[in-house]
């Protein structure tokens, strides 16, 4: 599996084998059921469609809440993501749990998650803006500055850093190293931090950019091999 749905707990410190201490993120992922495979000749695709969570039945409209009866899940998941299948992946079916074992063997995964949302914020905090003199009579102590240029086209280019809604976007921390798996607590730690608050929910993929360059460090091998 490409990847899982989780969320994130917080942060804390372990050591490594020398004794050495690691800022690691803790991220509960998993257990995702399967709630929906899809095919190339009913969708024109292959992924799986896991969820994540629970939530209440009586959340959920009479075609949201037939999807999870079909597939023979209980609890109706509060999440729903897809996922491109893999090699081996052929074996899975709709109610099948994907659990943290999926990165077992996996030294790098990308994590994606929504930022804190901080609300209206000026350019000194959303861009870090050094702003104007706070003393000698200075006018411009926090403001934006020059807006529109002197001569044409005489309008705010678009663009143009100014005050405005901050966070609460999607980002990605890619190339985080997996320091631990717990699959009795179905967690993964992950050196460094990752975007979003505590308890936010988290997109957990395996790291495509190392993957593409331990294939192209194989290929550079096998010619050197010639």
């Amino acid at each position: 599996m490409e990847g899982l749905i989780g969320k994130k707990i917080g942060m804390t410190q372990v050591y490594d084998g020398d004794g050495a201490r690691i800022t690691v993120t803790v991220l509960e992922v998993g257990p995702c059921p399967v709630v929906q495979l899809k095919t190339p000749e009913k969708d024109g695709y292959t992924a799986a469609q896991l969820g994540f969570g629970t939530q209440k039945a009586s959340r959920l409209s009479k075609a949201e809440a037939t999807r999870f009866v079909k597939a023979g899940i209980e609890t109706p998941s509060r999440v729903l993501k897809e996922f491109a299948l893999e090699k081996g992946d052929e074996q899975l079916k709709v109610g099948d749990t994907v659990t943290v074992d999926n990165f077992k063997d996996v030294k790098w995964v990308d994590v994606t998650g929504v930022t804190k949302g901080r609300g209206f914020a000026g350019v000194i905090r959303r861009y870090g803006f050094s702003g104007g003199n706070l003393t000698h009579g200075g006018h411009s102590k926090r403001r934006t500055g020059g807006l529109a240029a002197r001569d044409l086209p005489g309008w705010i280019e678009k663009g143009k850093k100014m005050p405005g809604h901050m966070g609460a976007v999607n980002r990605t921390a890619v190339n985080l190293e997996v320091v631990r798996i717990m699959p009795e607590d179905n967690a993964i730690l992950v050196k460094g931090s990752v975007p979003g608050a505590r308890n936010g929910t988290v997109i957990v993929r395996k790291s495509l950019k190392n993957a593409a360059e331990a294939i192209r460090a194989a290929k550079q091998q096998k010619k050197g091999k010639k």
